[in-house]
């Protein structure tokens, strides 16, 4: 059972199709077919039910993908090993975070490391599902609380609070509340009660949520949040790192606001001497310290 015979069979999996593995390979159906049938026959099993609409992978063939997948990750983490033993800082570094993060802290300052480091390709994967990075589904993750995975290593970067905040626009328009109770006569914003959202925020909204609010609105992120905010439809429930790119927005409230919540950076024990995850790792701490210091300055 060569590799690649594997590699080949690996790349039908995933593409649900000989043709369209034959693309990604360079080579012709025929030659993707014969590899099949040889990596069958050498198994003794049918690794594929055939229909019109394409390849269906039977019980033994997911079984081999799941093998095949793992290696092509191990395989990839070596080849970024060896590419992170050069000098110079390049190549793809996978970098997934919150779409709240992501989108409203993280990618406005990204120019600020490709200023430095042009060479660099960022794949930025916003999503609120934790990836697996031993398992290199991504090579480092900023995530709303401590990573639980083995073999990581991890360092707290900052604590936010989720507070709530509006446009003068909306308050000229709808009056400032003074309390909860005032309330009764304005829209709240904020994410949905069974959006992916950090427990400090969810008990924040369920507090405000136990009073009478006239309106709502409500987004499974906090990028829609804040549009809703931006364009004066209510308060907003927002992480307080947002004020720094958005300073006319105004506080509401003050007194109203969750639990901290702190925000780790991790990556692989594998990636330890990486260049690419070095780089990054300086540009964010050099990133939260100006945000702290304009914050105490504030």
């Amino acid at each position: 059972m060569g590799w690649d015979k594997l590699r080949i069979f690996h790349a039908v999996a995933d593409k649900g199709s000989l043709t369209h593995a034959g693309d990604v390979l360079h080579l012709s159906q025929s030659a993707v077919s014969r590899q099949i049938r040889g990596l069958e026959e050498s198994l003794n099993v049918t690794l594929f039910h055939r229909h019109a609409r394409g390849l269906i992978l039977t019980e033994q063939g997911e079984l081999l993908f799941d093998a095949t997948t793992q290696m092509v990750k191990r395989l990839d983490a070596a080849a970024a090993r060896i590419r992170d033993s050069e000098d110079e800082v390049f190549g793809e570094l996978r970098v997934t975070t919150t779409t709240g993060f992501g989108t409203l802290w993280l990618a406005p300052r990204l120019a600020n490391l490709y200023k430095v480091y042009p060479g660099l390709k960022i794949d930025l994967m916003l999503e609120e599902r934790l990836l697996d990075l031993p398992m290199r589904e991504a090579d480092v993750a900023i995530r709303m609380k401590e990573p639980s995975q083995a073999d990581l290593i991890r360092r707290r970067l900052m604590n936010i609070r989720m507070r709530m905040y509006a446009s003068p626009e909306y308050l000229a328009e709808h009056g400032t509340p003074t309390s909860m109770e005032d309330f009764s006569t304005h829209r709240l914003i904020c994410q949905q009660a069974g959006a992916a959202q950090v427990s400090a925020g969810a008990q924040l909204v369920q507090q405000l949520m136990s009073h009478t609010v006239a309106s709502t609105l409500t987004v499974n992120n906090y990028f829609g949040v804040l549009q809703g905010v931006l364009n004066h439809l209510g308060i907003g429930v927002l992480p307080d790192y947002i004020i720094e790119d958005f300073p006319h927005l105004l506080r509401v409230l003050p007194e109203v606001e969750s639990g901290e919540v702190p925000v780790f950076l991790a990556y692989p024990e594998e990636l330890r001497h990486s260049k690419r995850v070095a780089a990054f790792r300086e540009f964010v701490t050099e990133e939260i310290f100006a945000f702290r210091k304009k914050k105490q300055a504030d």
